[in-house]
């Protein structure tokens, strides 16, 4: 599903742990790094495409976790034209994404990339949270600042609380 302006609609998934640090996912069979993401099916809500990208891509389900905020309106990032499928029509020009921060509330075991039929990674580690900002892909740099910037906040309050309740 690709809209008029040429951007297919997407979620981006920041998911932290109680150290406010958060998941960073290996592609599989490359040396690319990212956070998970994907695309929102035409019969779905944002919040639907997060829960069943959340399942295919790390193996998570709802219960574990919580959801602390998402971004108030789409972030948006152009392919380089290298990675436009031509063939394709309507021609994809990007993402436009709503980003979800995430909070585990189970163990780090529950973290799985082999629950799809076609993983999308083959590795992950618990990274500082502006880590993700030097390594990943240029083309998406942008959109990662503006999401971590404005999901920052609500990584903070749960440090915050966490230290109160220590």
């Amino acid at each position: 599903m690709i809209d008029s302006d040429g951007y297919r609609p997407n979620v981006g998934i920041i998911l932290s742990n109680t150290q406010g640090k958060v998941l960073w996912a290996r592609r599989i069979g490359q040396n690319a790094w990212q956070f998970p993401q994907g695309g929102i099916k035409k019969h779905e809500t944002p919040k639907q495409a997060l829960f069943r990208e959340l399942w295919e891509e790390i193996g998570l389900e709802s219960r574990h976790v919580e959801i602390l905020g998402a971004t108030q309106g789409w972030l948006r990032y152009k392919l380089p034209k290298c990675l436009m499928r031509r063939q394709h029509q309507p021609l994809c020009i990007g993402q436009k994404q709503i980003w979800y921060m995430l909070r585990l509330t189970g163990s780090d075991d529950k973290v799985r990339l082999d629950v799809a039929k076609t993983p999308e990674f083959d590795g992950w580690r618990w990274v500082d949270y502006w880590y993700p900002l030097q390594e990943v892909v240029a083309f998406k740099r942008d959109v990662y600042k503006k999401a971590l910037k404005e999901l920052a906040p609500l990584v903070e309050c749960q440090r915050c609380i966490q230290k109160i309740s220590v």
